[in-house]
C-alpha cells in the first residue's frame, strides 16, 4: 500500500476536478462498463446512452458533461469506488515514466502536481503505485524506461 505521506512528496490533490476536465480518452471496457452500471443500479444500455461516446476507433470512453467535466464529476467523482483506470492512477500514469516532460506538463494544469520533484524518486514511486491496476509484465516494460 503506497503511504500518503509518501505520495505527498509528489502530489497533494486539492479537489479542484480539472483532472476531469475535457475529452480525454477514458476508455472503458466492457467489464467496466458492467462494474460502473451496476455501481448506478442501471442498465449498460443506459449507461451507454446517457454516459458513454464512442471513440472515432469504436472504443467506449467516459462522456463529458455540459461544463466540460467527466460527467460523473460533481464537486468529486460520484463513481470514485468503480472509477476507471486512468483515472485511479492519475497523476501516477505511465506516460510520465516514458516521457518524463509530460510531468511538468501535466503540473501546469493540476495545482496538485509538485514540479520539483526528484526524477528517479518520482519514477520508484510510480512502479510502485501501479503495481495495484497494472500487469507485471507491463511493469516490465514501464522499468526499461524508468532507468
Amino acid at each position: 500500500m503506497i503511504s500518503n505521506k509518501k505520495m505527498s512528496n509528489f502530489f497533494e490533490c486539492s479537489q479542484c476536478g480539472d483532472c476531469c476536465s475535457g475529452q480525454g480518452g477514458t476508455y472503458v471496457d466492457k467489464k467496466k462498463i458492467e462494474e460502473i452500471a451496476s455501481f448506478l443500479n442501471i442498465t449498460i444500455e443506459k449507461l451507454k446512452k446517457e454516459y458513454l461516446c464512442l471513440s472515432s476507433t469504436g472504443r467506449y470512453m467516459i462522456a463529458c458533461g455540459k461544463d466540460g467535466k467527466c460527467i460523473f464529476f460533481n464537486k468529486n467523482c460520484s463513481i470514485h469506488p468503480v472509477k476507471p483506470r486512468m483515472c485511479r492512477e492519475w497523476p501516477f500514469i505511465p506516460a510520465v515514466i516514458k516521457v518524463p516532460e509530460n510531468w511538468e506538463q501535466m503540473a501546469e494544469a493540476c495545482p496538485g502536481i509538485k514540479k520539483q520533484s526528484s526524477r528517479a524518486e518520482l519514477n520508484s514511486f510510480i512502479l510502485e503505485s501501479l503495481k495495484t491496476t497494472r500487469t507485471k509484465e507491463e511493469l516490465g516494460k514501464l522499468e526499461k524506461f524508468a532507468k
